[in-house]
């Protein structure tokens, strides 16, 4: 039996891991999640938030993959036989994330590339989804953009060669220089960001806090969605990482320190992002209101305006805020793409160069319909689907399954505490049997009243306003595909005999 890696230190994980969490939704979500949900009042329904479901589903899964020493589908199998499907769905909905989200990175990296004489012009908008995208209506494929593809080949080779290398070598060593990298290129942003011409009062719209808005139910739905889609949690991700700790490994608090780490970062991009908002406002004479934005809005079309616009050093700033876009983009895109390599190794006993060449080369491919000119429609469309019905139903089915199905949140507290210096106890059982089910059942209802009773009204369009054809198959089919082939796969028998499976599984427990 191959003995499984691991990685080299402790502060080796959890860079990997808060590099995991951190992402792209760090820089361009947070900030105006917080902003229309209650300013500075925001902040208690997002430490509830983390606190209830972030840091319990973090130690939850860290749980699963330390005592079970498997990728997600291996972790659930050896768990329960019947619970290998779920970890198979997870790694899907990875491999679809990671198919897009490695050509936004490859846009960072144009837009670093951009930055050094200002490409974008005074029109960003533009320039973003004419000059650059060169976008086609909906449904339309049309032909290779050269802008994405270059830079999106790039970035598949320096995450694939990085996984080829394992997780000591590999994926550890790049998180060491990412992670270190992207804190300090934020921190300037930061710095100079405050010290604008009206920076003061961009961070006044985002600190002060509306009190009134916490009685409204939307605002903690927005906080538990934020915290769930920010930690990485519920797509394989962390159950994966965890199963290469070494036997001694203190899981809560590892638990917390990266998930304190990861919403400390988003409130780091909040004051920087609404620092330099509150300067374009001043420089427009408009509300800051008026400039908030996010996604990709935010990032490709807002910044370049407000680059344009800096007194001074408008290339660096530019380089370093698209650089900061890229790191980020990369050690999470590394983590996602680590999941079916890790299912792929596992399942079938093949070598992890194997792995990499199949499970990342067949995501390489598909990425390259988003480097067509109809790319953005097909990005927006399954990112949308992939995240509502794919992240948050799984995460709605992982606790269920696991808090009142298996009932296995004794057997895993017991293991945390046997191992760990902060103890669990009832705040942990009561946030993940209770609190955190009913929180996301309430997200899930409201998302299929929007997505599919709504449609039945006359006056309710489909999401973005797209054709019933195109959300069929761009949306629902690949939401649909990931559970339907991850069921497919959980069917399929174990390259390993069955005396072996079982040793491996007693041997965790």
């Amino acid at each position: 039996m191959e003995t499984r890696s691991q990685w080299g230190t402790r502060a080796g994980f959890i860079l990997a891991a808060v590099g995991s969490a951190v992402g792209l939704g760090n820089i361009w979500r947070f900030p105006a999640v917080a902003y229309e949900n209650g300013g500075g009042a925001f902040l208690i329904p997002y430490l509830f938030a983390l606190l209830t479901a972030g840091i319990p589903i973090l130690i939850m899964e860290f749980t699963i993959g330390h005592k079970y020493k498997g990728s997600a589908p291996l972790s659930f199998r050896r768990m329960n036989k019947k619970a290998e499907g779920i970890g198979w769905w997870a790694v899907l909905v990875a491999f679809v994330i990671s198919t897009y989200y490695s050509v936004i990175i490859a846009w960072a990296m144009s837009y670093s590339v951009f930055s050094f004489n200002l490409n974008w012009g005074e029109d960003t908008e533009a320039f973003l989804f004419g000059d650059y995208l060169q976008t086609s209506a909906a449904g339309e494929v049309g032909s290779f953009v050269p802008g994405v593809l270059i830079p999106l080949i790039l970035v598949w080779v320096v995450v694939l060669g990085i996984l080829f290398k394992g997780i000591k070598k590999g994926i550890e060593i790049a998180n060491r220089i990412f992670i270190p990298a992207l804190v300090v290129i934020f921190l300037i942003i930061v710095i100079r960001a405050i010290t604008l011409p009206g920076a003061i009062d961009g961070l006044q719209a985002f600190f002060t806090p509306d009190f009134g808005s916490i009685l409204n139910p939307d605002v903690w739905v927005a906080a538990y969605g934020q915290i769930f889609f920010s930690l990485s949690i519920a797509f394989a991700i962390m159950i994966t990482y965890s199963s290469y700790l070494p036997k001694k490994s203190d899981i809560t608090n590892n638990a917390f320190i990266t998930g304190f780490g990861n919403s400390s970062f988003e409130i780091l991009a909040g004051i920087g992002v609404f620092g330099v908002l509150g300067y374009m406002a001043g420089q427009l004479g408009v509300p800051v209101s008026e400039v908030v934005s996010d996604g990709v809005g935010l990032a490709f079309v807002v910044f370049p305006q407000i680059i344009n616009e800096f007194p001074v050093l408008n290339e660096l700033f530019g380089f370093l805020f698209f650089a900061s876009l890229v790191l980020a983009g990369l050690t999470s895109l590394m983590s996602i793409t680590e999941t079916y390599v890790a299912g792929l190794m596992d399942k079938f006993k093949i070598s992890r160069g194997k792995a990499v060449a199949f499970g990342g080369g067949l995501a390489a491919l598909i990425s390259l319909l988003f480097a067509t000119q109809g790319g953005l429609n097909f990005l927006d469309v399954a990112d949308y689907f992939i995240n509502q019905f794919g992240v948050a139903l799984i995460g709605l089915v992982e606790v269920i399954l696991i808090a009142w199905v298996l009932r296995q949140l004794q057997d895993l507290k017991g293991h945390a505490n046997e191992i760990s210096d902060i103890k669990l106890g009832a705040w942990w059982t009561i946030s993940l049997s209770i609190i955190t089910p009913i929180v996301l059942g309430y997200m899930m209802y409201g998302l299929l009243v929007q997505n599919i009773f709504k449609q039945f009204e006359t006056d309710s369009g489909n999401y973005g306003n797209y054709a019933d054809s195109f959300i069929l198959w761009s949306g629902w089919a690949v939401a649909i595909g990931a559970l339907v082939i991850g069921i497919i796969l959980a069917t399929t028998k174990w390259k390993k005999s069955s005396v072996e499976e079982e040793s491996l599984k007693k041997e965790a427990q």
